[in-house]
């Protein structure tokens, strides 16, 4: 069910300050930023040199999930993302084994990617993304 780890989010509350650090200082390849509106953020993706990347991610309204994520915690690792060939087979799948997701669908994140939750509650207080590229 997967492939493999996608990316390692991260929250930010200044995506162009966290942009020069990541891109200025540790000297990782900026590949693009994005809105995107539904989840209220804006995030910039960083190639790692290998097939997982870091996403920054900025709450663009202070009720977002990520914008009361850092109020609780600050800036931090926000979620682990694990890619998927087919992500509605695979929350199926977690459901059917018990977990609790926080997306019972997929929904289209940056760059078009399905993406969905599967709640922290049910895998010890990490919020794991699933995602499936277009």
């Amino acid at each position: 069910m997967i492939i493999g780890v996608d990316h390692i989010g991260i929250a930010v509350s200044d995506l162009d300050d966290a942009i020069r650090l990541y891109r200025d200082v540790l000297g990782l390849e900026l590949e693009g930023v994005h809105l995107v509106k539904e989840q209220k953020v804006r995030v910039a993706f960083f190639s790692t040199g290998g097939e997982t990347r870091i996403e920054l991610l900025e709450p663009t309204e202070s009720e977002s999930f990520v914008a009361k994520f850092i109020e609780k915690r600050g800036e931090s690792v926000h979620h682990i993302a694990l890619r998927v060939r087919n992500i509605e087979v695979a929350l199926e799948e977690l459901k059917e084994k018990g977990l609790r997701l926080a997306d019972e669908k997929s929904r289209v994140g940056a760059e078009g990617t399905k993406i969905a939750f599967i709640h922290p509650k049910s895998i010890r207080n990490v919020l794991i993304e699933l995602c499936e590229k277009p």
